[in-house]
């Protein structure tokens, strides 16, 4: 038994069993992955894969067994190669992250850049996507590290860090009539076509909740995953825009007006989140700290620790959040 016939068919079964697809994965042939199945299937005696001629069809409950043990044991082995790494060239290596394009946007850049003045030599790979492809992302693997607001808790296998917490902010054209309000209300913003995130982004959920404790259903006529689309319809009239806070900028949108939003909708915490059992290193943890600077390595690992969500919530007792 190899562990490259392990690799082949964690790949197969990632790949909804096609194979061919699972050898441009794995840079390799279709014939050579096929040839490795059977070989591992002959020495265990049984098949991982039921066929029909030469397609694979589903796997077989032994399979199922066999894959789970056989990503553990894939899993381990990349722990064993970061502990190596780690010892003979610890300012070298790659960090994969998965996140929502306001984070990437607006939050991560200072980051990355302080991050990268300390690990020149750390390859960094960045990959957008939704809370939940996120959050799979990291319970599968393909990334080291998710940051995001929602979804992730869906994940039992992830370890889930507080980082921040935030509000929105009420984007708007100068001279709109909600500028001239004393006070922003939900019924005032309920008056106007809205402008926002699709649901399950950025926090999308929370502003849907402050609206229906309220009885209020708004017209919801723009959504998008992206903040700056979200500016640039509201720019058009479209409607009024519901964003993070972070992601207006001044000195950019000088055509609309941010009206503080805080007193509507109750605040956010974005997280950031790997896979349990995952081997960190160094500048992981250096990493996490750029990031949000309550996350010491004592405090991480702490975390890493708790058997519970109660143990998980004391290591953070004594923290404040940041609010951005």
């Amino acid at each position: 038994m190899k562990l490259q016939q392990l690799r082949y068919i964690c790949e197969v079964a990632s790949n909804n069993l096609n194979v061919s697809t699972a050898a441009q994965n794995l840079y390799t042939s279709q014939p050579g992955v096929s040839k490795q199945i059977r070989l591992l299937e002959d020495e265990l005696g049984v098949e991982v894969f039921t066929r029909n001629g030469k397609h694979l069809t589903q796997i077989t409950p032994a399979g199922q067994e066999i894959l789970n043990i056989a990503r553990e044991m894939l899993r381990q082995a990349e722990n064993i190669r970061q502990v190596g790494e780690e010892y003979s060239n610890p300012k070298s290596g790659k960090l994969a992250i998965a996140t929502t394009h306001t984070q990437a946007r607006y939050r991560l850049p200072p980051v990355i850049d302080a991050f990268r003045k300390h690990y020149p030599d750390v390859t960094l790979h960045l990959q957008q996507g939704t809370p939940q492809q996120i959050a799979q992302m990291a319970s599968n693997g393909t990334v080291d590290f998710a940051i995001a607001t929602e979804a992730m808790e869906h994940f039992s296998n992830l370890i889930l860090l507080p980082c921040y917490r935030w509000n929105r902010s009420v984007v708007v054209p100068k001279n709109h009539p909600l500028t001239r309000l004393p006070k922003l209300t939900l019924e005032a913003i309920a008056d106007y076509p809205l402008v926002t995130y699709v649901f399950g982004f950025t926090g999308r959920s929370r502003l849907d909740e402050a609206f229906q404790a309220r009885g209020l259903n708004p017209k919801v006529v723009f959504t998008a995953t992206d903040a700056d689309v979200i500016k640039t319809y509201v720019k058009l009239g479209m409607g009024v825009g519901i964003i993070a806070h972070m992601a207006y900028e001044p000195d950019i949108d000088t055509n609309l007006v941010a009206l503080e939003a805080d007193h509507l909708f109750e605040s956010s915490t974005t997280k950031i989140a790997f896979r349990k059992g995952m081997w960190l290193r160094s500048f992981m943890f250096d990493f996490m700290k750029d990031f949000a600077p309550h996350l010491t390595r004592a405090r991480v690992e702490a975390a890493i620790l708790a058997e519970t969500p109660e143990d998980l919530d004391r290591v953070f007792h004594n923290v404040e959040l940041p609010v951005l």
